[in-house]
């Protein structure tokens, strides 16, 4: 973000005594506090979805997230004369959870619960309610660009040391997917699509640690760009699997993090069973393949080959993992 972005905030009701750069954003002092200033790539209509959103979680008992901050004529964003669409929000001084920490962890999944808790009905009458389970959407949106790359590779001549490694593997990782998505459909989608649209339900949509910012006596949550009508285990599996990915799928973790998250709010049968297809599913390494295709050619990172070879070196243990953390539910 430029310096230019700063004279935006001569159209909110601010006497700003100081700026400084952030991670992607500017930060400024105020009589009020700290807020910042950060360019926003949605559209308004979601944003202000999201405003009234983040507001009715508020009146619901979570008021520890951030507020959009509204303009001089009331309205939740500025926009640039290039066109660039700038947002102000709260800001809270907090450190990010530390997920080398077991406790902070603990705490970030127990605010979790107690978020979803105050999400449910924050999205009433929303006009961007999916007409397809989300899940079902992402994942044969997955599939298919898997079968576009795989045909690129089929396709390309001269390969390097990564490609042919990735081609060696491909078909094992894609035959899981199509399987995984097999049998998804054999369950009542339809059902589980009503449920989220009765029961108005919401996810944060990237409930990581550098969203979760740790005070003494609770959680701070940030940056909800990415929140959605759906069922909250989205943000579930989201957290725990990058905490089991860094503990080789350490299955009495997992456990234990899906045990705490259920005191506060409980888990039901078809939530269970989202989760288990969203662990079966190999997003990883669609990750892997989504990145190496949207990269240049020219030159690809040994990172790539490193992650694939640590997939596999993994991939018993994530079995093992989601054979018992979901054996009622097969």
């Amino acid at each position: 973000m430029n310096d230019r972005a700063v004279s935006i905030l001569e159209q909110y009701d601010f006497v700003v005594e100081r700026t400084w750069k952030g991670r992607g954003s500017i930060l400024f002092e105020t009589k009020e506090g700290i807020f910042i200033l950060k360019e926003y790539k949605g559209t308004l209509q979601r944003l202000s979805f999201i405003a009234e959103a983040l507001k009715r979680i508020r009146g619901n008992g979570y008021p520890d997230i951030e507020e959009i901050i509204p303009n001089k004529e009331g309205e939740n964003a500025c926009i640039d004369f290039d066109g660039t669409t700038y947002i102000v929000k709260s800001y809270f001084n907090a450190k990010e959870c530390n997920i080398k920490e077991k406790t902070e962890c603990q705490k970030s999944i127990r605010a979790l619960a107690r978020l979803h808790k105050a999400m449910e009905g924050a999205a009433e009458n929303s006009l961007l309610a999916p007409k397809q389970l989300p899940l079902l959407w992402e994942i044969e949106k997955h599939n298919a660009e898997l079968h576009r790359v795989r045909r690129y590779l089929k396709e390309k001549g001269q390969k390097s040391e990564f490609e042919l490694f990735l081609q060696q593997h491909y078909d094992f990782f894609r035959e899981k997917a199509v399987s995984v998505t097999e049998k998804l459909y054999q369950e009542d989608l339809d059902g589980w699509l009503s449920s989220i649209l009765h029961d108005n339900t919401m996810c944060h949509g990237d409930y990581q640690y550098h969203n979760i910012l740790i005070e003494p006596e609770h959680c701070n949550i940030i940056n909800f760009e990415k929140i959605s009508v759906d069922n909250p285990v989205k943000d579930v599996y989201l957290f725990v699997r990058k905490l089991l990915e860094k503990n080789n799928w350490d299955v009495s973790l997992g456990k234990e993090l899906l045990s705490t998250y259920a005191e506060e709010r409980t888990l039901r049968e078809e939530d269970f069973l989202q989760l288990k297809y969203r662990f079966s599913y190999p997003e990883k390494f669609w990750k892997i393949v989504n990145f190496y295709y949207n990269s240049p050619k020219a030159w690809i990172s040994s990172k790539n080959g490193e992650k694939l070879q640590k997939l596999l070196e993994q991939e018993t243990a994530k079995n093992r993992l989601i054979q018992e953390l979901f054996e009622k539910h097969w």
